[in-house]
């Protein structure tokens, strides 16, 4: 079945199919309505003065060898722009360069903005490439391949971003976040790794208004999901690494240069040596011990308070934290001594919880306020209930904020709105079954948490006092099982 495809720049395709771009350049006057696919397809180098690109910073990229189509399109709308005075302000709002619009004026004498809806197939479509795609950039070829272009399920950008963002290239409103656009930028020249890629994709996202899935647990983490089974076996010198590397993830640190006294995750104290040892952003110390059968005698508590004072003195020692990362059971002499000496004991199957919420939400665990948790009763065997809670209302947080996202978003759908004051949106959560009850105070400063750049789920429109600021939905928050 044949259907209509428009050719253009690998590099414009793939920016309207990621939701980074609503707005295309074709060769010809497009209907409102009309509905192609989108073809990918190299681009000769356009001639441009010494020292300029066609593309601005961050939307280069490597044209792949086979021919894959991502995407359909529908033209909401096509303006025609033949004053170049508008140039720069279309440049700051889309992914070419001043230059790259002037060169594409000159050639054409007149540029055609094509605002499109994208939205992504639900099974890419690989194709050999086809010549006659070449010679008809920013025009239409005709394409067998059978592709039904009425199911509109899934939206790059949902109708809040789309039409927010629409409205913005029409009006030439200048773009709302200039600084973290340079910031993205500027991660695209740094040697790619995996912290750089996390920042850009989150910063994308919240650019572009882009709702992402979640990202699925990295193949270098799987490592914390070993935490549990070999605190729970016979491996004590595995366990004690992976512990380490745990509280590393988790933040803590210690810059000290002996093996005694250390959080080498390759390592171990060995012989005489605390099995581990934190000094930033408070001091910790403890002892492992890996086996689940196995009753934990005294001695384990009497070998940290031992080695302890060793290695770092009585006064260190004292105002250090004290955990106990067990598997078994305590003795009844054991677990009377943890509480005297104020030590935790916890559970891998806690460590490894903790560990898991760090690597899925990296900003939920604050270990300035795990510290108040460990300092405060009950010690021994009952801390690992302590810490549990604790984590318990991170959840339970995350839990909230996913929630209030959620009923923004609705409440902005049913009431066909673009943006919501604060006694709306608590009307509706009031109503949405919420995990707790919220007076509107509180969730005003939840909602601003939510609307922060960084976090970038809400949008914000500032009112004269925090009565009258109203908000609207930007991208999902959706919650690991």
């Amino acid at each position: 079945m044949q259907h209509l495809t428009l050719c253009l720049p690998f590099q414009e395709v793939e920016a309207l199919v990621q939701g980074r771009e609503i707005m295309a350049l074709p060769a010809l006057f497009l209907r409102p309505g009309q509905i192609f696919t989108l073809y990918p397809t190299p681009s000769p180098s356009p001639s441009l003065p010494e020292g300029e690109v066609y593309y601005r910073p961050g939307f280069v990229s490597n044209p792949s060898e086979t021919v894959s189509i991502q995407g359909f399109a529908e033209c909401q709308q096509c303006q025609i722009v033949e004053d170049s005075q508008e140039l720069e302000k279309l440049s700051q709002l889309t992914m070419w360069t001043k230059a790259g619009l002037e060169q594409q004026l000159l050639t054409r004498s007149r540029l055609f903005c094509t605002y499109l809806r994208v939205y992504r197939l639900p099974e890419p479509i690989s194709l050999s490439s086809i010549p006659e795609a070449i010679t008809n950039i920013g025009k239409f070829i005709g394409l067998d391949a059978s592709v039904d272009l009425n199911n509109r399920t899934h939206p790059v950008l949902n109708d809040t971003a789309f039409t927010q963002r629409q409205s913005r290239l029409i009006r030439r409103l200048p773009p709302p976040h200039p600084q973290l656009e340079a910031l993205q930028a500027q991660l695209t020249q740094i040697p790619a790794n995996k912290a750089t890629q996390a920042l850009s994709r989150d910063l994308q996202a919240f650019i572009h208004g882009i709702s992402l899935p979640p990202v699925p647990q990295p193949s270098h983490l799987t490592w914390i999901q070993k935490i549990a089974p070999v605190g729970n076996s016979s491996e004590g010198h595995d366990f004690e690494k992976l512990v380490r590397r745990s509280l590393i993830f988790l933040g803590f640190s210690n810059n000290r240069q002996d093996s005694k006294v250390s959080l080498d995750p390759n390592a171990t104290g060995g012989a005489g040596g605390i099995d581990f040892y934190c000094e930033l952003p408070y001091p910790v110390v403890g002892e492992c011990k890996a086996s689940k059968h196995d009753k934990v005698p005294n001695t384990v508590t009497s070998q940290l308070i031992h080695l302890g004072v060793t290695h770092l003195g009585q006064t260190q020692f004292d105002r250090s934290l004290k955990i106990i990362l067990a598997a078994g059971t305590l003795t009844s002499a054991a677990q009377q001594a943890a509480i005297g000496s104020k030590m935790n004991v916890l559970r891998p199957e806690t460590l490894q919880r903790l560990t898991e919420l760090k690597a899925a939400y990296p900003g939920a665990v604050d270990l300035l306020e795990l510290k108040p948790c460990l300092e405060q009763t009950p010690h021994g065997e009952e801390a690992d209930g302590k810490v549990n809670r604790y984590i318990d209302t991170i959840w339970q947080d995350l839990q909230l904020r996913s929630h209030l996202v959620s009923v923004v978003k609705t409440y902005l759908t049913r009431a066909d709105a673009k943006i919501a004051v604060i006694d709306a949106i608590h009307a509706s959560y009031c109503m949405s079954q919420p995990p707790r009850n919220l007076q509107p105070q509180e969730m005003h400063e939840i909602l601003l948490e939510l609307s922060s750049p960084f976090a970038g789920y809400l949008g914000r429109k500032k009112g004269e006092d925090w009565q009258r600021d109203r908000f609207y939905f930007l991208r999902d928050f959706p919650l690991d099982s």
